[in-house]
């Protein structure tokens, strides 16, 4: 556990170095506010198997090819197990809470690839439909880090829509994006 909070307190103290403002003429340091960019990515299915997900981000752009910046998770789930008759036998509901860092490579306007290191706090319950008391699940910190890459589309000045595959390498048991590669869906502005 302290590992991975050292790895992502060294990752915000990187990125905290590369935030540094570029110098102005005469050679001060100047912030430039018009560089900032607002984002995010949520998501949502329902069924057996229902999800939610919103994830703000703000971010600063370095350069026209180099974005980077933070953001928090909020992610919901919950799955339905039935049995052969389609009675619903128990349901698990999965929450997660936590901080993302992103960096955002663009070799064209149009093209991304991304790194999102995360670190999320996990907690759920199982409630069985027969009775059976309900039980909860240890909460606990679960590392993930996504890579991935996609397509921006344009919707004019900055802002746009990411369409994007992400993979988590880190492959942990409670990791909220599961062992294949997803489709994510995001916007900055």
């Amino acid at each position: 556990m302290k590992q991975y909070l050292m790895m992502m307190l060294a990752a915000v103290t990187t990125a905290s170095a590369f935030a540094q403002d570029a110098p102005a003429e005469g050679g001060t340091k100047k912030f430039d506010a018009s560089r900032l960019v607002f984002g995010g990515n949520m998501g949502a299915t329902f069924g057996d198997f229902t999800f939610i997900q919103a994830s703000p981000q703000v971010g600063y752009m370095f350069s026209e090819k180099f974005t980077a910046g933070a953001g928090i998770n909020f992610i919901s789930s919950t799955e339905k197990f039935r049995n052969f008759q389609g009675d619903e036998i128990y349901r698990f509901n999965n929450g997660f809470g936590g901080l993302n860092l992103f960096a955002r490579y663009f070799p064209v306007r149009f093209l991304m690839a991304s790194l999102q290191p995360e670190l999320n706090y996990n907690w759920g319950k199982i409630r069985y439909q027969d009775g059976t008391p309900t039980q909860r699940l240890e909460g606990a910190f679960v590392p993930s880090l996504l890579l991935g890459g996609g397509v921006v589309l344009p919707s004019g000045g900055r802002g746009g829509m990411l369409l994007s595959v992400q993979y988590d390498v880190i492959q942990s048991n409670r990791s909220p994006y599961g062992r294949r590669a997803f489709v994510n869906f995001g916007f900055i502005f």
